[in-house]
C-alpha cells in the first residue's frame, strides 16, 4: 500500500514538473496571423510602415503580422478598440501582442486604472482562448524597469512577458528618434527581442 501511494506521488510530481517545463505558447502554423496591438510604438511613429516592428517581425517569423497600432492611445481607448476588434469575426487572430500603457504612464493616469484596463483586455482575450504576449513599459523615471503591474498581470493570466527590451531601448539615445519614440534601428531591435521571446515561449521555432 505504501509503495503504491509512493509511486502515485512520484508520478504526480513528474507530471507537474513536465507541465511546468512546457512552453506557455503553442507553435504557430506557417499561415498564422499575429496581431500587433498597441500605441505609437506599435504603429511605428517616425518611420515607414515597412520599418515598424510588426513588419520586421513578419520578416523574422515568416508569419503575417497585422499592425494595429494607434498613436496616442491610452489603455481605456485600447480596451474599447479591442472589444470592437474581437466582435469582428473577419479579423483572424492566432496570437496577439499586447503593447499598451505607455501613454497612461506619460499622462500620469492612475496606475490602478491602467492595470485594470489591461486586465480587462487580457480577460477578453482569455475568454476567446487567444494566446497573448505582453510587452512591459517602463515607469516614468530615470533607469526604470517595466512597471510592476506588468509582471503581476503576466502571472495572473499565465502569459509570457517581455519586460526588458523597451526599458533597454529607452536608455540608448542611438536607438531613439525623440524622448519616447524609436528610430529605424530601435524598432528593429524591438522586433528582434519580441521574435526571440516568441521563440522562447514556444510560438515560433528559431
Amino acid at each position: 500500500m505504501f509503495s503504491t501511494l509512493f509511486r502515485l506521488v512520484v508520478i504526480s510530481l513528474l507530471l507537474l514538473l513536465s507541465a511546468c517545463s512546457r512552453p506557455p505558447l503553442s507553435p504557430l502554423p506557417l499561415d498564422a496571423q499575429i496581431v500587433a496591438f498597441g500605441d505609437s510604438l506599435t504603429a511605428g511613429y517616425g518611420v515607414s510602415q515597412a520599418q515598424a516592428y510588426p513588419a520586421i517581425l513578419a520578416e523574422l517569423s515568416g508569419r503575417n503580422v497585422l499592425n494595429l497600432g494607434v498613436s496616442g492611445e491610452t489603455t481605456a481607448e485600447g480596451l474599447t478598440r479591442l472589444t470592437a476588434l474581437l466582435q469582428d469575426s473577419s479579423t483572424r487572430i492566432d496570437l496577439l501582442i499586447l503593447f499598451e500603457g505607455g501613454n497612461d504612464i506619460l499622462q500620469n493616469k492612475p496606475v490602478t486604472q491602467t492595470e485594470a484596463n489591461l486586465a480587462q483586455m487580457l480577460s477578453l482575450l482569455e475568454n476567446r482562448q487567444i494566446p497573448v504576449l505582453l510587452i512591459g513599459v517602463p515607469e516614468k523615471k530615470l533607469f526604470s524597469d517595466s512597471a510592476p503591474f506588468y509582471q503581476t498581470l503576466a502571472q495572473r493570466f499565465s502569459i509570457p512577458l517581455e519586460d526588458e527590451i523597451v526599458s533597454d531601448i529607452m536608455l540608448r539615445p542611438s536607438l531613439k528618434s525623440d524622448y519616447v519614440h524609436f528610430n529605424q534601428q530601435g524598432y528593429r531591435v524591438l522586433a528582434e527581442a519580441i521574435y526571440q521571446k516568441l521563440v522562447a515561449s514556444g510560438a515560433l521555432a528559431d
